[in-house]
């Protein structure tokens, strides 16, 4: 692979080294349709052509709003290849958001998936006004259909796109993508092909599968994460299939058998709560055995000189009478599942693994291409609760005040236009990423995340809170759906809790069938619910410092979410959005 240098290059090697490959599989009528290399790589010429005719020049910014499917990845790569800027934007943020993008990047073209992306994205042009043609990849009655750029793109000689390709170096600007911002303005972070091409690389040691093996993916490629892992797997031969969306994930589990798949934690803990849920519904012996199983699962260590003889034995038998049969339910093939994003519940990633998936967390931001660290089990091997050693090429540093700093050749070029932003953050040739962490087993080894920098807050005695530690024990709670910690310069740290409603109903029923049918609100409310919760809380306190333990804590009745805006679209908390809006609780809780 040494002679990959741009993303595109990725289509050209494997057309050369696996021609009849199944580069990408979509459902299409209820089947699965494989696109091969050579196929990929003439669609993404015709469709440079056409924007070529549409008067697209290298360095331009085209806009690309698409959910997760086969004709993101012909854009991009019909963008890359004459030289031009994939702008890669989510297709579920906010329209203040996407007029904010639109504009900054100077967006003149950009290209959506929907109908329902079409209306806001055109609906913008009168503010936008840099903002000329909105082609729609779906067809869309009164809209222009992405095939007008292949029909423009006939009356120009292919001989111009291979001279813009062969042109583009790997130090250009390749794709600007939008942090998706959790205070503040999102910032547009510039990715080389040499960023993302190095992080392709590093990954040639964490994943072993090879030419014929399949990959599912359904997070968007908008995503840096996801992006990146799909590059990977064009590098690999790694056919890609595409999940039909959330709903579906696990009919389409059963039917691909991948081998690989990328997820983040709220996704894991879907799964895992489904799981549960199921062996609740067991009765009288099966149950006592499901519970056990589960249990045991929950003290697995991936290091097996860590693990004594009788707990292998139990293991085994766990795994035959029920673990084994988590695995068979996720397809029964993978060899990887790869989470990032967030940090997961170590119990969830214990139980996950007990079960025979080969589950392991990395850590990585949009400004690194993503990838900085990864649990390796070929290298220093897998360690819960981390997020593993370094990948190579990328040099890890923690500041004195614990800061995680980063140097590599995966380092963005900068924020687009936002010089202040870019010197905040690029010192020395360090990146400081903003997170807190800590070194496990000596520097270099095993990297623990413990918060974000700007996430810490003091209380009034003086002391550090760090949420994150919080807020995942407490999620632990089968009864807890989502918490975020508040407290700031207060006596004591709190917090907002979103009850998980379905699991407490379920409980209600049997123990407190009196307040079971009452409405949600009046249910959440009630003081028996609100006496559960809080001993729910208590139980997470306990491993945490005096100073660190919640005390009145404020029941929240609705999940936070994307769409009202609390969650950014890789699912973390706006933190300052969510405590403008619950506000008047915050300051009920330290009246």
């Amino acid at each position: 692979m040494d002679h990959i240098k741009r993303i595109f290059d990725l289509a050209y090697q494997q057309a050369e080294l696996y021609p009849n490959n199944k580069m990408f599989v979509s459902k299409i009528e209820g089947e699965w349709k494989p696109i091969q290399p050579a196929e990929f790589i003439d669609q993404t010429i015709q469709l440079a052509k056409g924007f070529l005719a549409l008067g697209v020049k290298p360095g331009d910014k085209v806009g690309l709003v698409c959910e997760s499917c086969y004709q993101w990845h012909v854009v991009d790569f019909a963008i890359q290849q004459i030289g031009a800027v994939v702008v890669a934007i989510y297709p579920n943020i906010s329209n203040s958001e996407y007029e904010f993008i639109l504009t900054d990047a100077e967006i003149n073209l950009c290209i959506v998936s929907s109908k329902n992306l079409y209306k806001r994205i055109n609906s913008l042009k009168q503010r936008v006004t840099n903002l000329q043609d909105v082609f729609s990849i779906q067809q869309v009655e009164g809209a222009r259909n992405w095939s007008e750029i292949v029909e423009l793109g006939k009356t120009v000689n292919e001989q111009q796109v291979f001279a813009l390709r062969d042109a583009v170096k790997e130090t250009d600007l390749a794709t600007l993508i939008y942090t998706s911002g959790t205070s503040g303005q999102p910032k547009g972070v510039m990715l080389s092909h040499k960023n993302i091409v190095s992080n392709v690389l590093s990954a040639n040691d964490l994943i072993l599968l090879r030419q014929g093996s399949r990959g599912l993916t359904f997070l968007p490629p908008c995503h840096a994460y996801e992006r990146t892992v799909i590059y990977c797997y064009l590098s690999f031969g790694i056919a890609v299939y595409f999940a039909e969306g959330l709903e579906k994930i696990g009919d389409n589990i059963n039917e691909v058998k991948p081998h690989i798949m990328t997820a983040v934690p709220r996704i894991m803990e879907k799964v895992y709560e489904k799981i549960i849920k199921t062996g609740s519904n067991l009765k009288g012996t099966k149950r006592k055995i499901f519970d056990w199983s589960v249990e045991v699962a929950a003290q697995y260590e991936p290091d097996a000189s860590k693990r004594s003889f009788i707990y292998n034995i139990k293991l085994g038998i766990a795994r035959k009478l029920v673990l084994n049969k988590f695995y068979s339910a996720l397809g029964g093939n993978f060899q990887n599942i790869i989470s990032g994003s967030a940090s997961l519940q170590g119990r969830i990633a214990r139980v996950f693994m007990a079960s025979g998936l080969p589950f392991y967390e990395g850590y990585g931001m949009t400004e690194t291409a993503p990838l900085i660290t990864v649990n390796n089990p070929y290298k220093l091997g897998v360690r819960i609760g981390t997020v593993g050693s370094p990948v190579d090429g990328v040099q890890v540093k923690l500041a004195a005040d614990g800061e995680i700093l980063v140097k590599g050749p995966n380092v963005m070029l900068g924020y687009y236009k936002n010089e202040k932003a870019t010197a905040e953050v690029l010192k020395d040739g360090w990146l400081h990423t903003g997170d807190i962490g800590t070194w496990e087993l000596g520097e270099g080894k095993f990297l623990k995340i413990i918060d974000r920098k700007k996430e810490m807050f003091k209380i009034s005695g003086g002391k550090y809170v760090v949420p994150a530690p919080i807020e995942n024990k407490l999620t632990e709670s089968k009864y807890i759906e989502q918490a975020m910690v508040v407290g700031d310069g207060e006596k004591f740290p709190s917090a907002l809790i979103v009850p998980n409603y379905l699991n407490l109903k379920e409980w209600a029923e049997v123990s407190l069938p009196e307040i079971a049918a009452l409405t949600k609100n009046e249910f959440l409310k009630h003081a028996e619910i609100q006496k559960f919760i809080n001993q729910e809380v208590k139980t997470a306190n306990q491993f945490f410092g005096n100073w660190e333990q919640l005390k009145k804590c404020a029941i929240i009745a609705d999940e936070f979410t994307i769409e009202n805006g609390e969650l950014t679209p890789t699912l973390k908390k706006k933190r300052k959005v969510i405590a403008a809006k619950y506000k008047q609780e915050i300051e009920n809780i330290f009246k």
